[in-house]
């Protein structure tokens, strides 16, 4: 399968079920280990089917990336009660971040990128705009309206969503991404979630 050869995307009948098979193999394999023939196999469709969906397998793999951090995204928001107080809906966003960070899918793909940035540059850019800058984008709206209601006290909304993301993530990304931990313990998690939220707060919460 070509490498970067085409931008054209072709969907069919087959399309999501590529997309599966796809997903498998390249959180088992790797992006460089992952070959036609077996991505083939693991979605039971044939080679010409592949290659009429996607020419290209970087194309794969990101449209394999951009629809599970969709999908994890959603299912992310739908779990959150936007009606209630802001830190609780601020806990729960860290939460859903931490376990998004800290999932097998979340970590593999963030090496994969890594790994695959000298040969493709645009590919962990793309990564970027589909699953941070996507989580960013929600905060985003969301901090918006906790201004309106009088909830929050932010002038600079993206720097604001930047550091709620990076305070979710605190020295538990960098632990398992260099594998210093294996898991993250419940009582570590409780820890950064509540550090997150308690120091967003007291940086963006209302004055009295």
């Amino acid at each position: 399968m070509p490498d970067g050869s085409s931008d054209t995307i072709r969907r069919g009948r087959k399309f999501d079920q590529v997309l599966e098979g796809a997903k498998e193999v390249f959180l088992t394999d790797g992006f460089e280990g992952a070959s036609v023939d077996d991505i083939a196999r693991k979605a039971g469709v044939s080679k010409a089917t592949l290659y009429s969906y996607f020419p290209d397998k970087r194309m794969l793999f990101m449209e394999v990336a951009k629809v599970e951090c969709r999908r994890q995204a959603d299912q992310a928001i739908e779990k959150i009660d936007m009606g209630a107080p802001v830190d609780v809906i601020l806990r729960e966003a860290a939460t859903q971040v931490l376990a998004f960070i800290s999932s097998d899918f979340g970590q593999r793909i963030f090496r994969i990128c890594v790994g695959e940035s000298d040969r493709f540059p645009t590919l962990g850019a793309e990564f970027y705009q589909s699953g941070p800058a996507l989580i960013r984008a929600r905060l985003v709206a969301f901090f918006r309206e906790a201004v309106e209601r009088g909830e929050l006290v932010i002038e600079d909304f993206d720097l604001a969503a930047n550091q709620f993301h990076a305070l979710c993530k605190a020295d538990v990304l960098e632990r398992l991404v260099f594998q210093v931990d294996k898991t993250i313990p419940e009582s570590q998690r409780i820890k950064v979630i509540d550090g997150a939220v308690a120091t967003f707060m007291a940086r963006y919460g209302p004055r009295p």
